[in-house]
C-alpha cells in the first residue's frame, strides 16, 4: 500500500509538497484578490483605467511586432506552414511553463485526465483558430477579411457567455456597450472597403471568429466549475491552462500528420543554417506564446469577455483612428 509523499513523517520532505499546495491555492486567487483590492481602495481605483489601458497597448503592440516579424519571415523564407508554426508554438509554451515549474514559480498538477476531457473542446477550438488566424496572416495583407471579423470578437463571447450560462456573465450595461463599439467599427471598417479578400477568408474569417470565442468562453466555465471544488482539489490556473496546452499540442500534432505538407517536408524545406532563419522563428514562437497566454489567463482570473476586448482592441479602435 502506497502513501501520499506528501503524509511522510519527514519534515524535509513534507515542507515542499505543503508549500505547493498552498502555491497552488494563492495563485488560484491572486487575480480575484488584485482585482477586488483595486477596485474597493480609494487610493488605487483612479489608477484601475490606466493600468488596463496599459495592459491593452502593450498588448497591441506586441501583437502588431509579431503580425510585422511573421510579415517578413513567411514570404522571405517561403515558409507557410501554419499547422507546423501553431504545434511549434505549444510545445515552446508547455516548455516554458515546465520550465516555471522547475523553477518553482508555476506550480503544476500532474495531467488530470477529467480536466483534459473537460478542456478538450477549447483546446480543439483554439488549435484550429490559431491555425486559421496563422493561414489568414500567411497567405493575404492586414485589410482581408480576417482582421475584419475581430471587432466583432466581443460581442460573439458576450452571446455565447449568455449561451453556456457562466456564473458571473457582463453586465448589460457593460455587453451593450461593447457591442455599439464592435459594430461601429466593423460597419467603418466595412465602408471604407475590402481590398484582395480570398475566397477561402469568407468560410475561414467567421469560423476562427466563432471558435475563438468558444474557446474563451468554455475555459472561463471550466475555470468556475473548478472554483466549486474543495480547496485541496482546485485546478490553478496554471494548471487549467496547462492541460489545456497538452490538449492543443495533441491536436497540432494530429493536423500535421494528417496535413499534405508533412512533419519531413517541412523539416527538409527549412533553412536551418543561416542564423536570421532562428531569430525570426523564435520571435514569432515567442511572442506568440506570451499573446496566448495573456488571453487565456485573462479569460480564466477576469472573464471571457475581457480577453476578448484584450484580442480585439487594437482592430477596434484603428478605425476610428483613421477616421481622425
Amino acid at each position: 500500500m502506497t502513501s501520499d509523499p506528501c503524509s511522510r513523517p519527514h519534515m524535509h520532505r513534507m515542507t515542499p509538497c505543503l508549500m505547493g499546495k498552498s502555491s497552488g491555492r494563492r495563485l488560484r486567487g491572486w487575480c480575484a484578490l488584485a482585482t477586488k483590492t483595486l477596485s474597493s481602495s480609494q487610493v488605487l481605483k483612479p489608477l484601475v483605467p490606466a493600468l488596463c489601458l496599459s495592459v491593452v497597448v502593450i498588448y497591441g503592440l506586441a501583437d502588431r511586432l509579431r503580425n510585422f516579424v511573421s510579415g517578413i519571415f513567411i514570404p522571405q523564407y517561403h515558409y507557410p506552414y501554419t499547422v507546423a508554426l501553431c504545434f511549434g508554438q505549444a510545445l515552446v509554451s508547455l516548455l516554458f511553463l515546465n520550465l516555471l515549474h522547475l523553477l518553482d514559480l508555476a506550480p503544476l498538477k500532474p495531467y488530470s485526465r477529467p480536466l483534459g476531457e473537460r478542456l478538450l473542446v477549447p483546446a480543439v477550438c483554439s488549435g484550429i483558430h490559431g491555425v486559421l488566424a496563422m493561414w489568414a496572416k500567411a497567405s493575404s495583407s492586414s485589410a482581408g477579411l480576417y482582421p475584419l471579423t475581430l471587432p466583432l470578437l466581443p460581442l460573439v463571447t458576450v452571446v455565447f457567455s449568455v449561451c453556456l450560462k457562466l456564473a458571473s456573465p457582463p453586465s448589460i450595461h457593460i455587453s451593450v456597450g461593447f457591442s455599439i463599439l464592435s459594430l461601429t467599427s466593423f460597419v467603418i471598417t466595412v465602408a471604407q472597403g475590402l481590398a484582395g479578400v480570398d475566397t477561402l477568408e469568407y468560410i475561414y474569417a467567421p469560423l476562427a471568429l466563432l471558435l475563438h470565442s468558444i474557446s474563451l468562453t468554455w475555459l472561463a466555465k471550466v475555470s468556475e466549475a473548478e472554483r466549486r471544488q474543495p480547496a485541496d482539489a482546485q485546478a490553478s490556473v496554471f494548471d487549467i491552462y496547462y492541460t489545456q496546452l497538452v490538449n492543443q499540442s495533441w491536436v497540432l500534432g494530429l493536423l500535421w500528420l494528417l496535413h499534405p505538407d508533412s512533419p519531413w517536408q517541412v523539416l527538409g524545406h527549412s533553412s536551418w543554417r543561416t542564423l536570421l532563419f532562428h531569430g525570426y522563428l523564435l520571435a514569432i514562437l515567442l511572442l506568440g506564446m506570451v499573446l496566448n497566454f495573456v488571453v487565456g489567463v485573462s479569460a480564466l482570473c477576469v472573464s471571457p469577455l475581457a480577453a476578448a476586448v484584450l484580442h480585439s482592441a487594437r482592430q477596434v479602435v484603428q478605425p476610428f483612428i483613421h477616421l481622425l
